[in-house]
């Protein structure tokens, strides 16, 4: 017999080698009928795999994140066994699930797929899960794994075979089909109700551009057909809000190839957003005792080494800018925290002083593969607004409450107000990836745990996640379609006062190292923006948006009038451009909705004589005529709802 302990604390005694399937037909055949895989001393399994020791047992349906990972990656297998049986030779790369669907990677050789294709791979999908095949897991020898592959002539798989230690290699079978893969997968392909392909792309093999592109093709699947027409409307009301597609309307971004992929160009009312986001935090930063600092864009290869930055990141670096002077190496930066360490080691610290707390909006630079780069969400060059903290120990906890705090004003100004906090830990197993002690690593891990319950915050628990040099408190947003974002994090380190020697002057006289807090609210700008677009469907909190109104005089001899309105709203710091243009009224009016402005005023005779203003919110309100004056306390009031910020 062996003991299985469950999430409510309850403990079973089973025989040996019963599965979490039998667990759960025992406690209900209903909750059986919904379980798709199971989490056994914390790691994902399947739900029919055999249990042979003591261990804690979890049960995943499609409501957990496990659930649908393991119903979305065996979604894949039934994928790649519809495109053996449509043509014959094709050759299989990867075929993970991902945070919504599913793809695989395929190779197939002369044979080019388009979105006219996948109607039939799809009908073909839903008649191998009718079937109601089992996935049937095996343990391989590596030599048989070769064998096997090199009789299919599948290359790739036999490479992904080079890097697995003999031993540790799975199978996983259905119907017809046998891949390589670590698992795990439903029970049943009967599961599945419902499947859509999506689209398909172009991926290099192994993210490298010097490899062959494969073809991959993207997927979703749902227990239930309804569930998938929800999503597929979703994702209609999505592609209206694309934040790509509303800021070209909104004239706030562009791109060009000769600046280069993945460099944002703002425009003006764009420059105007971000200006007038960065002063909102600035505002609130300064309440919390900020101080403001500005760091170049590169930096010595020296610099990056002696933080870690280079070993972990280097790879994922432009290519090292050469001086003259033989051996000088310099760096776009990858990130503001080592030039900070810098700034803070150019003077003298006591206890008394501490905290202090630098802010920067610093663009730094990745070189993300071009086949990952999408509008302002993955870019190459991209501001952090960042702020590094140097703290005493007996301060982590409190400094990192107040950076909580910073974070849930900006959430709550811009109307993000579903979200949960991710603390993203070490892998307990491969500590090698990390820097810094066990001791200071556990310390780092205990403040943030400790904050977030001070705060009551909803939180999760991400092994895996932390950051090369710290644990770290990551903000996962839902926006209004339900997507989840990670907007937010504030990290605890203490390596890298460490690796940069950082000191201060303790009250017995001794040196001591101070802890670092690294935070960025927004995280970027480009990716916050992007987020923010999509959440609001580019229509702005009034005092944020660029154009407030905008004046359309019905024709030239009302030019002067709106001049006058026009430098009256200005002198309140309420922008917004007048419409010379020599066009119709109703298609400027139509222009304008597109713009999302949100108020705009109209101008004809009746107003210029009477010393008026019409106006039309977006969307097609008619507010009716009003004065100037009157006109100017209606914005006024809605931007002075702002919430101020209270440490």
């Amino acid at each position: 017999m062996i003991k299985i302990t469950l999430p409510d604390g309850s403990i079973k005694n089973v025989e040996h080698g019963t599965s979490a399937m039998d667990i759960a037909i025992g406690i209900s055949e209903g909750l059986a009928r919904n379980v798709l895989s199971a989490s056994v001393n914390e790691e994902v399994w399947d739900a029919n795999r055999p249990i042979t020791t003591d261990s804690s047992l979890t049960l995943h349906t499609w409501n957990d994140k496990e659930g649908k990972m393991s119903f979305w990656h065996s979604s894949a297998h039934i994928m790649a066994e519809a495109l053996e049986a449509l043509y014959p030779g094709v050759k299989l790369g990867i075929g993970p699930a991902i945070d919504n669907g599913f793809y695989y990677d395929v190779d197939l050789g002369d044979r080019v797929l388009s979105s006219d294709d996948l109607p039939k791979i799809e009908k073909k999908m839903k008649e191998l899960a009718s079937q109601k095949m089992s996935f049937r897991r095996r343990n391989i020898s590596k030599k048989e794994a070769i064998d096997y592959f090199t009789e299919k002539g599948d290359e790739y798989k036999i490479e992904l075979l080079q890097d697995l230690e003999d031993g540790n290699i799975t199978f996983y079978t259905q119907g017809n089909f046998t891949d390589l893969c670590k698992g795990p997968h439903i029970p049943s392909t009967g599961r599945i109700k419902a499947i859509k392909l999506l689209n398909i792309a172009g991926a290099y093999w192994r993210g490298d551009e010097n490899r062959k592109q494969l073809t991959r093709i993207y997927g979703v699947s749902f227990p239930k057909q309804k569930e998938l027409t929800n999503y597929l409307e979703m994702l209609e009301e999505a592609k209206k809000r694309d934040h790509r597609k509303i800021g070209k309307e909104m004239e706030l971004f562009t791109f060009s190839k000769k600046v280069g992929q993945g460099l944002p160009l703002w425009l003006p009312k764009g420059a105007q957003l971000r200006e007038k986001l960065e002063n909102f935090l600035k505002k609130a930063q300064t309440q919390a005792g900020y101080l403001p600092v500005v760091t170049p864009h590169i930096g010595n290869k020296d610099l990056y080494v002696c933080s870690g930055h280079y070993e972990k990141y280097g790879e994922d670096s432009f290519q090292p800018i050469k001086t003259p002077n033989e051996g000088e190496e310099f760096f776009l930066k990858p990130m503001n925290c080592p030039h900070h360490c810098e700034i803070y080691k150019s003077k003298q610290y006591s206890y008394r002083d501490l905290p202090v707390r630098f802010a920067e909006f610093g663009t730094v630079y990745r070189y993300e593969q071009s086949g990952e780069l999408h509008g302002l969400t993955r870019v190459r060059g991209f501001t952090q607004d960042d702020a590094h903290l140097f703290v005493r120990p007996d301060q982590v906890k409190q400094e990192f409450i107040n950076v909580i705090n910073l974070v849930l004003y900006v959430f709550k100004a811009l109307s993000f107000e579903t979200f949960k906090a991710q603390i993203s830990l070490r892998e307990p197993d491969n500590k090698a990836k990390y820097i810094g002690s066990d001791e200071n690593w556990e310390k780092a891990e205990e403040a943030i745990v400790e904050a977030a319950e001070e705060k009551g915050l909803e939180t999760v628990i991400e092994y895996g996640e932390a950051a090369f040099y710290g644990p770290k408190l990551d903000f996962m947003v839902k926006d209004a379609l339900g997507r989840e974002w990670q907007l937010g994090t504030i990290q605890v380190d203490y390596s890298l006062p460490e690796r940069f020697e950082l000191e201060y002057t303790a009250a017995d006289n001794q040196k001591k190292r101070p802890v670092m807090i690294h935070r960025a609210p927004f995280g970027s700008m480009e990716r916050f923006v992007a987020v923010l677009i999509e959440h609001c469907a580019g229509n702005f909190p009034l005092w944020l948006t660029p154009d407030q109104f905008i004046i359309l005089p019905i024709s030239e001899k009302y030019h002067d009038y709106a001049e006058k309105v026009s430098q009256f709203l200005k002198n309140y710091d309420i922008c917004g451009p007048i419409d010379y243009r020599a066009e119709t009224t109703g298609r400027k009016i139509r222009d304008a909705e597109v713009s999302k402005t949100p108020y705009i005023i109209i101008l004809g005779e009746k107003e210029k004589n009477e010393e008026l203003v019409t106006i039309r919110k977006h969307g097609g309100e008619d507010l009716g005529s009003m004065s100037v004056d009157e006109f100017k306390d209606l914005i006024k009031i809605e931007i002075d709802n702002l919430i101020t910020f209270n440490n």
